[in-house]
């Protein structure tokens, strides 16, 4: 639905429910117009033809009830009936012109015309059939008056619809409107939920797989000299302190919300990443770099975006292939777009880390969300990550 267009609705949608006082007054309008249009035969029927002032009564006291039960269920049917009706009882008018009030509020033509064609001849076969003796005779002046008053009518009812329509499409917005706010709510949460989610991997995975790697270490190998197990206590120490201090910066800028235009420092950069490479090289990792690319003046959201993509994969290598040779290639330039391809074996022997979900997985969002592609394949006993992310001047 577009934002200036109203909401489409049937006539059958905007029909209010009557009160107390709405069916009253209708009452009393149908008893004054039937009332005014018999009065002036009223008595010449009694005193002359009490059976016609009966069924005049009768027929019209069924319009009425007709009128009442079922015009808006079935406003054609009962339309046609009291007009019908109406040209044989003068008491039949007022439902007669209730009925047609409630048959225009629906606004549909194709209903509307064929009921103004009815009405106007029945009221013109009304006026020849019931005139009494004394009454003048019915010229095309009072045809022409009648037809005005049977188009007032229409319009009026037509108007009554028209403000109903408008009223239950400005409605029937409003709820839409609510629900798809709703909607966007529900949408932004997911979203926001998938962020942390993400952002949490990022800074606790590649510690915390450097913690597991050395404690595994400790746990499984009895030969390692006091030396040694005082260096990889203290890599387990300085990669918790690491965790714990990235944790609390993360927590930060998520409690800042996503409307910040930059997110606050201090934050990862292209910049860090061969800081984060003679970090892993230092826990025990081989890792082997062929840098094609100027990435001085890379934008700082792409450079967050290529940190992370190196952070994962150097987790995911640790992971999989601890002892692994890690080969990471980077290329590419201002609208070429950056190119990262990580390479590292496939290992039988990695230590047990449990995965969390969200690594290549949170990885392919992040890329997705910069218009960037990713592939990952398995050749050769080694697994390769590719990614590409758009580089625009």
């Amino acid at each position: 639905m577009g934002g200036d267009s109203l909401a489409v609705v049937r006539p059958e949608d905007y029909q209010p429910t009557l009160n107390w006082w709405s069916h009253t007054w209708r009452v009393l309008l149908v008893l004054i117009i039937s009332g005014v249009t018999w009065a002036p035969r009223m008595e010449y029927l009694w005193e002359n033809r009490r059976w016609a002032f009966a069924a005049d009564i009768l027929i019209g006291a069924m319009a009425f009830a007709a009128t009442f039960a079922a015009r808006r269920t079935h406003p054609v049917a009962v339309a046609t009936f009291t007009n019908l009706a109406g040209i044989v009882s003068s008491t039949a008018a007022g439902p007669a012109a209730l009925a047609l009030v409630s048959l225009a509020t629906r606004r549909r033509w194709r209903e509307i015309v064929p009921q103004l064609v009815l009405t106007v001849g029945s009221a013109a076969a009304s006026e020849y059939l019931l005139k009494t003796p004394g009454e003048p005779p019915t010229t095309l002046v009072d045809i022409g008056f009648i037809s005005v008053a049977i188009g007032l009518v229409i319009a009026w009812g037509m108007y009554v619809g028209s403000r109903r329509e408008l009223l239950a499409s400005l409605r029937l917005r409003a709820t839409l409107a609510e629900a798809e706010q709703h909607s966007r709510v529900r949408e932004a949460q997911v979203g926001e939920r998938a962020r942390i989610a993400r952002e949490m991997h990022d800074v606790l995975a590649h510690r915390i797989s450097t913690v597991s790697m050395h404690a595994g270490a400790l746990a499984f190998r009895d030969d390692l000299s006091p030396e040694q197990v005082r260096e990889t206590a203290q890599t387990i120490q300085e990669m918790s302190h690491l965790a714990l201090t990235e944790l609390r910066e993360v927590l930060g800028v998520l409690r800042d919300g996503p409307g910040d235009a930059d997110p606050e420092p201090p934050q990862a950069t292209v910049l860090d990443v061969q800081e984060l490479i003679e970090e892993n090289r230092r826990s025990g990792m081989r890792i082997d770099v062929d840098c094609d690319a100027d990435l001085v003046d890379l934008p700082p959201a792409l450079g967050r975006t290529l940190y992370r993509c190196v952070q994962e994969a150097l987790t995911n290598a640790r992971k999989h292939a601890p002892a692994s040779r890690v080969r990471i290639a980077i290329s590419g330039g201002v609208g070429d777009g950056i190119d990262l391809r990580v390479v590292n074996p496939l290992s039988l022997a990695a230590v047990a880390v449990p995965e969390s979900g969200f690594g290549l997985v949170g990885l392919a969002e992040r890329v997705a969300l910069h218009g960037g592609k990713q592939s990952t394949r398995t050749a050769d006993r080694a697994f390769e990550l590719r990614v590409w992310l758009p580089w625009q001047g």
